[in-house]
């Protein structure tokens, strides 16, 4: 009873410290980075589905050349977005799919996360075409996934507040997740074995 207790206790630790958006976004609007949270998330999510690799730190210097004219990131920013890609890795490895968008929570408005939704596919197909650059995708589904994730990020940002528009939102939301996964089995390039490079939350399990 005890031992489950703890376990429990520790399980519900883990999941209070994971990332959230609105911790993300907090962080890097406080550094003065003109960024949206979902969208780094997306970048690195395309990056990783198309194949990059865990060991490579090489994200960090791309994601400075797209949002901070080439320059480091603050360290408050740079430990977000290692955690962020740390977390990501775990994520979409895991066998029961936990695996989710980084997007504002259900209290923000209809506006705001379907603006979020769009930043972060628009994200995605950038990682994604920046790890492909030099590889033509030749998987027709997937062909068809960058396709639609570009009519998304086009989503208009004047969205009703109604429930058609929330369950839309929720099944295009849900799509996206489903389509990075397919990607990510066909191009990922998953770790050899268990990676810990002594960042918090970097173990891959």
């Amino acid at each position: 009873m005890t031992k489950n207790s703890s376990q429990d206790s520790n399980q519900s630790l883990n999941q209070a410290s994971k990332l959230d958006f609105a911790s993300a976004q907090a962080t890097i609007t406080t550094e003065n980075i003109k960024v949206h949270a979902s969208e780094i998330h997306g970048v690195l999510t395309g990056l990783v589905c198309a194949g990059f690799s865990f060991e490579d730190q090489s994200y960090l210097t791309m994601l400075n050349d797209l949002f901070n004219n080439g320059e480091g990131f603050p360290n408050h920013v740079k430990t977000v977005v290692k955690q962020m890609f740390s977390e990501l890795w775990t994520d979409i490895l895991d066998d029961v799919y936990s695996f989710q968008l980084m997007l504002p929570d259900d209290d923000d408005t209809i506006a705001e996360r379907g603006h979020a939704l769009s930043l972060w596919v628009q994200g995605f197909n950038l990682g994604f075409g920046l790890q492909q650059k030099d590889t033509a995708v030749t998987s027709e589904e997937i062909k068809e996934v960058l396709i639609d994730f570009a009519e998304i990020a086009n989503l208009s940002d004047e969205l009703e507040e109604d429930e058609t528009t929330e369950q839309a939102y929720f099944e295009i939301g849900e799509y996206v997740r489903i389509s990075a996964l397919l990607c990510f089995s066909e191009l990922g390039s998953a770790p050899d074995k268990p990676t810990n490079n002594g960042e918090e939350g970097s173990t891959i399990h």
